[in-house]
C-alpha cells in the first residue's frame, strides 16, 4: 500500500490518507492506516497485518485538464471530448495543493465516478510570498519557508524569492533538490516574453 491509493473493503471504497509501519519487539509488524471513505467522506484508522489481503480498487484513467477552482470544487475537462467534471476538495486531499489552471493530469474514475486524481512526479510553482533572497546565498545554505501560488507552503533554499518558479515532488511536498528552481527570467522566456538574465 501507499498513500493516496484507492483500495475495496467489503462494498466501500477508501482513500489511504496515511501509512506507519511498526514492528513491536519480537511481535508480528503492521501498519497503521486513516482512510477516507469515498462515498461518504468519514474518516477511519484500519490496522492491517502483514497477512492481511488488499483489494485495490480497479479504476479507470481519463486525460483531463484542470480548468479552475469555485470555492470547494475543482473543475475538469475531458480533453477527448470537452466534457466537464468536478471533484470536490475533500476527495483531492493533498493534491488539490499542487493544482494549477491548464495543467493536464490522470483523473481516476470508478464505474463513472470520479475518486482521485493521479499528479505527475513533480510539478513547477511560483513562490507567491517568502522572505527576500540572501545575497551570495548558495543552494547549501539554510532554508526558509515559501507560500506557493497554489497556497502550499514548502522550504527553500535562502536564495529563492518572491516570483520564482520552483519545482516540487509532489509526493513528499519538497523542493526537488535544493538547486531545482527555474529564475523568474527563464520562466518568462519560456512563455515567448522577452527575458534576459
Amino acid at each position: 500500500m501507499k498513500k493516496g491509493m484507492l483500495i475495496r473493503m467489503g462494498n466501500d471504497l477508501f482513500r489511504v490518507l496515511e501509512l506507519q509501519h511498526f514492528t513491536p519487539g519480537n511481535k508480528r509488524g503492521f501498519v497503521q492506516s486513516k482512510l477516507r471513505n469515498i462515498r461518504t467522506n468519514a474518516l477511519a484508522d484500519h490496522k492491517f497485518r502483514a497477512e492481511d489481503d488488499v483489494e485495490r480498487a480497479r479504476l479507470d484513467e481519463r486525460e483531463m485538464q484542470f480548468l479552475y477552482r469555485d470555492g470547494e470544487q475543482f473543475y475538469f475537462m475531458d480533453t477527448s471530448n470537452y466534457e466537464q467534471i468536478h471533484i470536490n476538495e475533500e476527495a483531492l486531499g493533498d493534491s488539490a495543493s499542487y493544482l494549477k489552471p491548464e495543467m493536464t493530469i490522470t483523473v481516476e474514475f470508478y464505474d463513472v465516478e470520479p475518486v482521485g486524481i493521479e499528479l505527475p512526479a513533480t510539478v513547477d510553482l511560483a513562490v507567491s510570498d517568502t522572505v527576500p533572497g540572501i545575497k551570495g546565498a548558495t543552494a547549501s545554505a539554510q532554508i526558509k519557508p515559501a507560500t506557493l501560488e497554489t497556497g502550499l507552503v514548502i522550504h527553500v533554499p535562502s536564495f529563492i524569492n518572491t516570483g520564482d518558479v520552483v519545482r516540487v515532488g509532489t509526493g513528499t511536498g519538497d523542493s526537488v533538490g535544493r538547486a531545482s528552481w527555474v529564475p523568474t527570467w527563464k520562466s518568462r522566456s519560456a512563455t515567448g516574453a522577452a527575458g534576459s538574465r
